[in-house]
């Protein structure tokens, strides 16, 4: 079914991430002025105007012409209408990503959140205008459009984008209602979307007295206090609590809201449509999920009863699972600090993709300061390849703070390769995108890991490690069957709060083990997780990634010659192909079982590291 512009800016939903400290030097903010100088300026205005008259004359030009086109060329032909097509996707792509990354940095200013939907509708009643292209252009025969791209050189280019869209033929509905579906998204799924960015946004949490925001609180589960941590994961819970009510709603709605779309569209599991958004075929997803599953007792147990251990505790309660170790570093990492160890290993691996990532510091690409109403979390957005990406953190200064700008940067970076591909063809599927934010990680951690010649701090990064690759890895997963269950029983009924809490704390459980306690409160979890509401089914992208990035690593350090080649080859490639085309360079196939142990094994051999200091 064809996407309009609306559905990249989606892409965004932002993972969670920690808040603030006052020795973390200057942060930077990002300017916008690379799109627009601003909400009320003339260069916006006039792109809001060219688009929707562009648009309209579009659709006067080519609407019930592209059969005759595909049978043309030059000016007439199907690569025109495609070039044309292109041309508008990218302005609009201009327009509500400036929008959107205004909205993000301060979803409670009320003037920013109306300029926002605003433009949001605005995008929605232009890119109606755009509808019928992908849906006429799927409706011609399959050896008119494939005479058409041997025949006119302008189609040719296009040919990976054309074979990508015609995958979408069986699920796509007719002319009318998918009109009715796009006009309707933005009181439907949208208006969802922004009620519960902005519902979060607003929460307040009380630890002692003193109020917090979500980003502080969600860090004090970091801190080396436990009674600070406790008294964190109470405030989280009884927050949560109190708002359950709407978030529920808002699960509810949105679950029938896919339903509905999913019914009439004719897939026939509850997650084809992300699979096929993924370009990955089911049968792939459902191995990863259960290597995973069935490595949960050798990675997730295993691990959380060795950190019960070290840390002195019978059992770890929810609030100690992200607790630092006792050989964990205290000291503040101020930005600088960060900026320079993440160029330092981009550049140790090649010099290029550290030149790409210091442009993100040099040239104001990133919002890095965690403030009151700014979204939660951490993205990388694309923009469009007339501009460049922009990269949002909540830095606080703590050691995975460095990994998350380590993981932004990785994927600005493989947004700016792939910016090469144009508007249609730059745009990775999710579980590629996820690739070079996982190895830039990686990068990170090995450069790191090997400065370190304390044992006792080797042991602390090593843990963390782990820590960060269970969480990318089991924990993701998780939420993956989470959603699964909960999508699966509201076809039959409307949860409760309690239904909901219920399904989460029995995936927590079987994901984490036996050595951690889930206690009173944590069945409200679930409601913060914002990708469950912005992107469902996305989580697997995370572990797809990751153990994809594990698999490429070991490549890497087993036969380094002509690998960084590779690598930037298949960055530069954005989605003009298949992952297993991607992959094929590497020796690699994700279609192969095996695959995902291969790259489960390197948790496992990380954690066998960390077993073998305690004796």
């Amino acid at each position: 079914m064809p996407k309009s512009i609306l559905d990249h800016a989606a892409v965004c939903a932002p993972a969670t991430a920690p808040g603030p400290d006052k020795n973390l030097g200057t942060l930077p903010g990002w300017n916008l002025d690379d799109l627009y100088p601003g909400r009320d300026s003339a260069e916006f205005n006039a792109d809001l105007a060219a688009a929707r008259a562009g648009a309209q004359e579009f659709e006067t030009r080519w609407k019930g012409r592209l059969a005759e086109a595909a049978k043309s060329s030059g000016d007439d032909g199907l690569g025109a209408a495609v070039e044309a097509y292109e041309k508008l996707e990218e302005l609009l792509g201009r327009i509500i990503s400036y929008a959107g990354l205004s909205y993000f940095t301060n979803t409670t200013d009320p003037a920013i959140a109306k300029f926002y939907g605003d433009v949001q509708s605005e995008m929605t009643d232009t890119s109606a205008h755009l509808l019928f292209f992908a849906l006429e252009l799927n409706r011609i025969d399959d050896a008119v459009i494939e005479d058409s791209l041997e025949r006119d050189p302008r189609a040719a280019r296009y040919t990976p984008w054309i074979h990508d869209l015609r995958l979408d033929r069986p699920f796509q509905l007719e002319d009318r209602i998918e009109q009715l579906f796009h006009e309707k998204s933005m009181t439907g799924h949208a208006a969802w979307n922004r009620l519960f960015d902005e519902t979060m946004s607003s929460l307040e949490f009380d630890v002692e007295g003193e109020t917090l925001s979500l980003e502080v609180t969600l860090s004090m589960l970091q801190d080396a206090d436990r009674a600070k941590r406790k008294k964190a994961g109470q405030a989280l819970a009884a927050t949560f609590k109190d708002n359950l009510r709407i978030f529920t709603l808002i699960t509810n709605t949105l679950a029938k809201d896919k339903e509905i779309s999913d019914r009439w569209r004719g897939f026939e599991d509850i997650a084809d449509s992300r699979h096929l958004a993924n370009r990955v075929e089911r049968p792939v997803v459902d191995a990863l999920a259960q290597a995973v599953r069935e490595a949960c007792p050798r990675l997730s147990h295993r691990y959380y009863a060795m950190k019960a251990r070290w840390l002195g505790l019978e059992k770890l309660e929810f609030w100690d699972r992200n607790a630092p170790l006792p050989e964990t570093p205290r000291e503040t990492i101020a930005w600088d600090e960060a900026k320079n160890t993440v160029l330092s290993a981009y550049h140790g691996f090649a010099p290029e993709m550290a030149d790409i990532a210091r442009r993100f510091f040099d040239r104001s690409w990133i919002d890095a300061p965690s403030r009151p109403g700014k979204i939660s979390g951490a993205f990388a957005h694309p923009t469009v390849p007339s501009a460049h990406p922009y990269v949002l953190v909540n830095y606080l200064g703590k050691p995975r703070d460095v990994m998350t700008l380590a993981h932004e940067l990785g994927h600005g970076v493989h947004q700016v390769l792939a910016g090469a591909q144009g508007t249609l063809m730059s745009s990775t599927p999710l579980t590629l995108a996820e690739t070079a934010s996982v190895f830039g990680e990686m990068l990170t951690f090995r450069a790191l890991l090997e400065r370190t010649t304390d044992r006792r701090e080797r042991k602390a990064m090593l843990a963390q490690k782990v820590e960060d690759m269970i969480n990318t890895v089991v924990r993701q997963i998780a939420f993956y069957e989470f959603e699964r269950r909960v999508h699966t029983a509201r076809r039959e009924g409307e949860l409760t709060s309690e239904r909901l809490g219920t399904l989460w704390l029995e995936v927590q459980s079987e994901s984490l083990g036996p050595a951690v306690e889930l206690s009173e409160g944590y069945e409200t979890f679930w409601a913060y997780i914002p990708h469950f509401i912005h992107s469902p089914f996305y989580v697997y992208a995370y572990a797809f990634g990751d153990c994809l990035v594990n698999s490429l690593y070991s490549v890497y350090e087993n036969t380094p010659e002509g690998f960084r080649d590779r690598y930037f080859d298949m960055l530069k490639a954005g989605g003009t192909k298949h992952h297993s085309e991607l992959l094929a360079p590497f020796g690699l196939d994700a279609s192969d079982p095996g695959f995902w142990n291969q790259g489960l094994s390197m948790i496992e051999g990380l954690i066998d590291e960390l077993e073998a200091m305690e004796s």
